[in-house]
């Protein structure tokens, strides 16, 4: 036997109510003892702090990579600044103005050309990936 209660609920949250009903098409009645049921259920904190788990789980595996990833980029422009200062003769003073505007041009070329590429989706990172995988076979 089922036992009638009545209660008043705040116009937006019983217009949210009529809306999944409507969505679910099922009676109001039924989504509000369906969610009562998983409110008061004891497992119900287990579900929520598993389910918890699980995203923060996730987040945590997104920001292992993020950090892989990080460190690669890092690891790789050291490596080339690095090399670049060990590989390249400093100019005379008298050759420095053009080094300078040949630079700026060489520098509005590569932000050119990384925003095309960004543009296009493609990542250096995975470039290398898949270069040394196929380098692997």
């Amino acid at each position: 036997m089922r036992t009638k209660h009545t209660f008043r609920l705040p116009p937006e949250l019983a217009g949210c109510l009529a809306d999944y009903a409507d969505r679910k098409r099922v009676p109001q009645a039924l989504v509000v003892e369906t969610a009562l049921a998983s409110y008061l259920s004891p497992d119900n904190s287990e579900r929520m702090e598993a389910a918890l788990g699980r995203r923060l789980d996730r987040i945590t595996r997104q920001m292992e990579r993020l950090e892989r990833h990080l460190t690669i980029s890092n690891e790789a422009l050291a490596l080339f600044v690095r090399f670049w200062l060990t590989a390249t003769p400093p100019l005379p003073d008298a050759a420095q103005p053009a080094a300078q505007a040949k630079g700026r041009e060489r520098y509005d070329g590569f932000v050119e050309a990384l925003g095309r590429r960004l543009a296009k989706g493609r990542t250096l990172s995975a470039e290398i990936l898949q270069e040394v995988s196929k380098s692997k076979e």
